[in-house]
């Protein structure tokens, strides 16, 4: 099992990297806030986790361990997938999830896209005892600063706009939303833009 790469970082897709490890490209999909703390030609370090399926292995990144176990569990929840699993990581970060989870909110749960009002109570159920010892990751401060720059800016507007068009938006619909809310508020992270954008957009 691969537990972390550490290296080069060759590319930086829109839902996903590729690191170089000992001459060897691993490609993995990730967050666009995990995506964002990454820099073309510069060596980072991110966590990883490996899902095994009938039609093939997918490699998962995350910028701590805290994302990473998070994402372990809500694949507890019977009928919650890697997928949907990402996809919560990408509204909130771990620390905001287990908030909600060990508050029984399944209201706001359900903002995830593709997160049903079932499937909200479900994870609020299943997991309210065992998200009780997570806390924020307390980065937002180094977030907001690799953000700053109009170079990163734009990477990140990049990043949150594919992350809308995966989770079924037209792109059409999201770019606006999206370079809106870069322009207004250029120091936010990833996640903090991509669940504003979804909450725009759903009042659509």
């Amino acid at each position: 099992m691969i537990d972390s790469l550490n290296g080069e970082v060759l590319t930086i897709g829109l839902d996903h990297a590729v690191i170089e490890c000992s001459g060897v490209g691993y490609r993995f999909l990730a967050t666009p806030q995990t995506l964002g703390r990454l820099t073309r030609g510069e060596s980072a370090r991110v966590m990883t986790s490996m899902v095994v399926k009938d039609d093939g292995v997918t490699l998962y990144g995350f910028g701590d361990a805290d994302a990473r176990e998070m994402f372990h569990k809500l694949q507890n929840v019977s009928g919650l997938g890697p997928k949907l699993a990402l996809a919560s990581l990408s509204v909130f970060d771990p620390g905001e999830l287990s908030s909600h989870i060990a508050a029984g909110d399944a209201k706001t749960i359900q903002s995830i896209p593709g997160v049903g009002k079932k499937m909200a109570e479900r994870i609020a159920l299943e997991l309210k005892d065992k998200v009780e010892a997570f806390v924020p990751a307390g980065d937002a401060p180094a977030a907001a600063e690799a953000t700053g720059a109009n170079k990163g800016s734009s990477l990140i507007s990049e990043q949150v706009v594919e992350a809308l068009v995966g989770l079924g938006f037209q792109e059409r619909s999201a770019r606006p939303v999206v370079d809106a809310l870069v322009e207004e508020q250029p120091e936010e992270d990833a996640s903090a833009l991509l669940r504003q954008a979804l909450s725009q957009l759903g009042k659509k």
